[in-house]
């Protein structure tokens, strides 16, 4: 297990290679998905790369020896995990390969070849991209870097929930996306060791449950398919270290509709000014749309977790 004292620990190896980002509260604005209490955004999308991956990439690779980074480092990825390893190679100079599936956007490649990464489309999902990932790393001896069940990535993600704390110690609720479950991880453990009575929700999309089919069935499940058009929100399946946090600390998981991310993006680019892709508006998509209902003068903090041009159009 991921305790506090890892968190804290990956805060401090982190710290010169990560931005401290913004907590923004939601004022003076036309609409308010929580009209009743305090909002505010946790703006991540300005994180290094455009999303929270570099706090578990960059605590990874700070966590390496010399010859493991030497024989290089891979990675599977929906874009943002990728984008983060990708900084991660290109702070230690090492090569680095991502593999990503079908439906990564264009944009995601094109960053990813930008920061120096080989990139190499493999797949419909995640998880057929992250076998060869896998193969590769098997082959050649390169690092893996698993992007939600690695417990130095999972401690590097529970930075974030410190930084909420410093900045709103008065936090009730956070509000979490999740693909494979390595971010609500982070910030559970970290969350519930500082302040036990903070509440952690999580959000999946109804085409991708991976988490809340394994606490339906109680273990472990397989989904059967992916139907949702979000790729940092589709794996097949998540990993034991992750389901367990989960089912120890996080209060309850809520699904939503791509529809209700693509609306929750339009309403953080008009009303917020902020540029957010789906993964990054599943927090907001949640309150909007009614699956989340906070008590009334509770103080909510939603994740915007990563950076696109998703509610532009």
């Amino acid at each position: 297990m991921v305790t506090i004292e890892d968190v804290t620990a990956a805060a401090g190896r982190i710290g010169p290679y990560l931005r401290r980002t913004p907590l923004l509260p939601v004022r003076c604005t036309k609409t308010n998905p929580f009209p009743d209490g305090e909002l505010c955004l946790k703006l991540e999308c300005l994180q290094v790369t455009g999303s929270f991956k570099p706090r578990g990439a960059v605590n990874k690779l700070r966590s390496l020896d010399g010859a493991a980074l030497a024989r290089g480092i891979v990675t599977a990825s929906g874009g943002n995990h990728g984008l983060a390893t990708a900084y991660a190679g290109w702070l230690a100079g090492v090569r680095t390969a991502v593999f990503v599936p079908e439906n990564v956007s264009p944009d995601k490649r094109k960053k990813l070849a930008q920061w120096g990464a080989e990139v190499v489309v493999h797949g419909r999902h995640w998880d057929e991209a992250n076998r060869e990932a896998l193969a590769l790393a098997a082959r050649e001896g390169m690092t893996y870097f698993h992007p939600f069940a690695d417990p130095a990535v999972i401690a590097g993600q529970g930075t974030l929930a410190l930084e909420i704390l410093e900045q709103a110690p008065d936090i009730d609720m956070i509000l979490v996306g999740i693909g494979g479950g390595g971010l609500i991880s982070g910030i559970a453990v970290a969350a519930k060791a500082r302040q036990p009575s903070l509440r952690i929700i999580g959000i999946e999309p109804v085409g991708a449950p991976t988490l809340h089919a394994c606490l339906e069935a109680g273990r472990i499940v397989t989904l059967p398919g992916i139907t949702t058009r979000v790729p940092t929100f589709a794996a097949l399946r998540t990993e034991p270290i992750n389901f367990e946090i989960v089912r120890r600390h996080v209060e309850r998981i809520v699904l939503i509709t791509d529809e209700a991310m693509s609306e929750a993006a339009r309403w953080l680019w008009f009303e917020m000014g902020i540029a957010a892709d789906l993964s990054g508006a599943a927090a907001s998509a949640a309150l909007q749309s009614g699956a989340i209902r906070p008590p009334a003068g509770s103080r909510v903090c939603a994740l915007v977790c990563g950076a696109g041009p998703d509610g532009l159009a």
